[in-house]
């Protein structure tokens, strides 16, 4: 359920089980945490969906099981977030819950126009994972964090586009063809100085 493609330094991770949203279970987690921490030999890597959700968050019978306080949501974003390559999220559909971790550690946000962000963990009764508010505040503010993460908004792609949630809004058919263009410099520079950029920026 998690497919991984390798050509030529770029990395393209997709989330594959689209008859439950890409819900996240545990093993499809521990695959993503196990494929970002190898990911330190990528020059680039694309993260998306198949179908028209990007990731519904925790499937739900786990989540009641405890995975959604599990640490392995964290490790994953960090992992990401330490990448020492451009890492672009292509967001093929809406955005849910936990797997907004994995999204906030990547450099570069794009969605197609049918996208929505929502990460209802209060109203579910588990805290967000300890990284999540602070990646999503040095994107968006504190006030408009506190708007999805508290008072339980769901943002449309326009909007998220205007807050700074998402860098692009591209249609369907032009989304990892736009996110492949993203990562063509990377993929061609010295990846020493693609790394050290990446150091470089905040």
């Amino acid at each position: 359920m998690i497919e991984l493609s390798k050509a030529d330094g770029l990395w393209t991770v997709t989330l594959n089980n689209p008859g439950k949203a890409n819900a996240l279970t545990g093993a499809m987690l521990t695959e993503l945490c196990e494929i970002a921490e190898a990911a330190t030999e990528a020059r680039a890597l694309i993260l998306t969906g198949a179908g028209k959700v990007f990731s519904a968050g925790a499937d739900l019978d786990e989540a009641r099981a405890g995975l959604a306080t599990s640490d392995l949501w964290e490790r994953l974003s960090g992992a990401i977030a330490a990448l020492p390559c451009l890492t672009v999220a292509a967001l093929n559909g809406t955005l849910a819950g936990g797997a907004n971790g994995m999204v906030l550690a990547c450099d570069i946000r794009i969605a197609v126009p049918t996208a929505k962000f929502f990460y209802p963990v209060m109203k579910l009764g588990f805290l967000p994972q300890p990284s999540d508010p602070g990646r999503m505040a040095a994107l968006i503010g504190p006030s408009r964090t506190k708007m999805i993460l508290m008072a339980g908004q769901k943002i449309a792609a326009d909007e998220a586009f205007a807050f700074g949630l998402v860098d692009r809004v591209v249609e369907p058919d032009a989304l990892i063809q736009t996110a492949q263009d993203l990562v063509l410099d990377s993929l061609s520079a010295d990846p020493k100085i693609a790394a050290g950029i990446a150091e470089l920026c905040p």
